[in-house]
């Protein structure tokens, strides 16, 4: 039995936060409903997307179920005042166990993307990591740009491409049973207040064992307050 699309987060008079599932497009793909098209079906409402996941990318999605708070979060993603972080998962130790990874983002080849050494409208993203079993490396992610790709091609970057990503990680990474990629935690500004949101992630071995249920609470159960290299 395929698991459903997405799972309701948090749900508000003009808010809907969702966490979606692993191999869900955001857009409507080859006959196949999208992310927005399943919500609609659903709960018989409309939204309003001001952010993107990936396919292959679990996790929170903020969808406004008004105009009106929709252009207010653009406002708020196109000024850097939404805080996003990831969980990744990697079978190779990255060059370095935590930094700040900058460049330019151009296309590359079969879809995928490449880091160069620009600087021109560099994508921007920190990182901390953890070993979170032999063999197998968590990393926690914060991009401060929101670029196509952007933490596949910063983890390859240091030679940690995400486990499971065929795309950027080879064909060894087809042996995982998803690619570990997670949208796991968000902050903005809602109704007056800084509104925080944590969504552990529900889907793949490796991300619901309790070595990662561990590591999550023990370590990176406030992402915010994390010492984040290169503030």
């Amino acid at each position: 039995m395929n698991a459903p699309p997405f799972q309701i987060v948090s749900d508000y008079d003009d808010l809907l936060v969702v966490d979606k599932a692993p191999g869900i497009s955001f857009h409507d793909e080859e006959g196949q409903p999208g992310l927005c098209s399943c919500v609609a079906d659903t709960l018989g409402i409309r939204v309003y997307p001001v952010h993107r996941l990936d396919k292959v990318t679990s996790g929170l999605l903020l969808l406004p179920k008004t105009p009106a708070l929709a252009r207010e979060l653009t406002e708020q993603f196109s000024l850097r005042q939404v805080e996003k972080y990831y969980l990744a998962l990697s079978a190779h130790k990255p060059q370095k166990k935590q930094g700040k990874i900058i460049g330019d983002m151009e296309k590359a080849r079969a879809g995928a993307w490449k880091l160069t050494a620009g600087r021109e409208n560099p994508a921007v993203t920190q990182f901390f990591s953890h070993s979170l079993q032999p063999g197998v490396r968590a990393f926690m992610v914060r991009p401060l740009t929101g670029k196509t790709h952007q933490i596949r091609v910063a983890l390859k970057s240091v030679s940690a491409p995400i486990a499971g990503d065929s795309l950027y990680g080879g064909r060894a990474n087809k042996e995982f049973d998803r690619t570990y990629l997670h949208a796991y935690g968000v902050r903005f500004n809602y109704r007056g207040n800084r509104t925080a949101i944590l969504c552990p992630p529900q889907n793949g071995a490796l991300f619901v064992s309790e070595a990662m249920s561990a590591l999550l609470e023990e370590n990176w159960g406030a992402p915010w307050d994390l010492p984040w290299p290169g503030r």
